[in-house]
């Protein structure tokens, strides 16, 4: 499946160093290894039912600075992205509005396509869906059902045995009790409840041909369609591969998605899925979590149909931390119109050389302690309000304005 095209990323002056960033499995900072010269990056991608709104719009902004610090440091990034283009969901929806599935899969994807170019986010080398992986998916699950880590349920279904024998165990991810997991699967796509399952936790593997849904050829599984996790599984595998230097995704997908998929490529390959699990916290809007079961959503496209900066919604998103929970209200984006014409101002005047110089170095250290985007911000208002002054040049501002490009992503010309 085709992404989107790339922003052009001007060159900065000097190198940068690789980020230390906060692991969710290690529950602490993780150190890009320092010799790292190639980064394998996967970050889950959308199941397109819906358009995308800020809590989407914040993971894939924070894996886009990512990738522009580890650009800047001289790394070589693959990046890999999938989409969920069946599934529960999407066809819940297209049902519910009486849209073929196909349709408002290839619309809603679309819709994502411009709302990531809007945004200047770096596209995935490797964008793929779901349904196009189907006969790895077959593959992966045949090769799990004969190596004992999956079973087959008299309805046709086949489901992954959580109590496979792993290296890290399963739970390595989440560090979660069980009580808390059969809450979380329950409230997170699972079924913990269905008959003949050997565990309450065992994700769905395979879904068995239901009537009038879409299926697929599965060979000895029979026609049906896959599950999520090992959609993600097999995707990263193939497309980035193992280990993984970064798996991402919001913060509400550590468990089950991120603990099944891991479990799930490490019974496949006996490999270690990730070296970092990175995520993003949740967005709310009206005091509540920002989802399209709730309705409480604020669409990228819909800010930019109403004429907002795409950059100034990209500061929105920049002025919190990438691990931070936190509310979007209408007095942000003003506050970021503010900010982002101040900043344009300045770059349009003369700075002083030595301030530029201290303030990309700012900048970039900034970056390197796990990606302190709000730290930057505020440095870059008291730049706006000390140009100007004598002594400075053209050329120094230029620095900041393409440094300000090139690592958060936002333009200022």
């Amino acid at each position: 499946m085709k992404s989107w095209s790339s922003p052009q990323i001007p060159d900065v002056a000097g190198k940068g160093k690789r980020p230390t960033v906060f692991c969710s499995s290690h529950r602490g900072p993780a150190d890009t290894p320092r010799k790292l010269k190639q980064a394998r990056l996967y970050v889950c991608g959308i199941t397109p039912y819906d358009a995308t709104h800020l809590g989407h719009a914040a993971t894939y902004v924070a894996f886009d600075v990512l990738q522009r610090v580890w650009r800047d440091a001289g790394v070589d990034v693959t990046y890999v992205q999938n989409i969920t283009d069946i599934d529960d969901p999407l066809l819940e929806r297209a049902d519910a509005t009486g849209v073929d599935w196909r349709e408002l899969a290839d619309s809603q994807v679309d819709l994502f396509r411009s709302d990531m170019e809007h945004l200047r986010v770096i596209p995935p080398d490797s964008y793929i869906g779901a349904v196009e992986s189907i006969p790895q998916i077959v593959d992966a699950v045949t090769t799990l059902l004969d190596r004992g880590a999956a079973y087959t349920l008299d309805s046709g279904d086949v489901y992954y045995r959580v109590s496979t024998r792993i290296e890290p165990p399963f739970g390595s991810t989440s560090h979660l009790d069980r009580a808390e997991m059969l809450g979380l699967f329950a409230q997170r796509g699972g079924d913990p409840d269905t008959p003949g399952k050997k565990d309450p936790l065992d994700p769905l593997l395979w879904r068995a041909e239901r009537a009038g849904e879409p299926a697929w050829d599965g060979g000895r599984l029979g026609r049906g369609r896959p599950g999520w996790h090992i959609e993600c599984a097999v995707i990263a595998r193939d497309h980035a591969g193992f280990p993984l230097t970064v798996q991402g995704g919001g913060s509400d997908l550590v468990f089950p998605h991120h603990e099944m998929c891991a479990a799930h490529a490490t019974a496949l390959t006996g490999e270690t899925f990730a070296k970092a699990y990175m995520h993003v916290g949740m967005v709310g809007y009206q005091g509540e979590k920002m989802s399209k079961s709730k309705g409480n959503l604020v669409l990228v496209s819909k800010l930019v149909e109403q004429g907002e900066d795409p950059m100034a919604i990209r500061a929105i998103l920049l002025s919190h931390h990438y691990r931070s929970d936190w509310m979007y209200t209408e007095g942000l984006l003003a506050e970021a119109r503010t900010r982002l014409a101040h900043w344009r101002r300045a770059a349009t005047s003369t700075t002083d050389p030595a301030a530029a110089e201290e303030l990309l170095q700012d900048i970039r250290g900034n970056l390197v302690d796990d990606l302190d985007t709000p730290a930057i911000l505020d440095d870059l208002d008291e730049w706006a309000e000390s140009v100007g002054e004598a002594g400075g040049t053209a050329e120094a501002t230029a620095l900041i304005v393409d440094a300000v490009d090139a690592l958060l992503g936002i333009t200022l010309r």
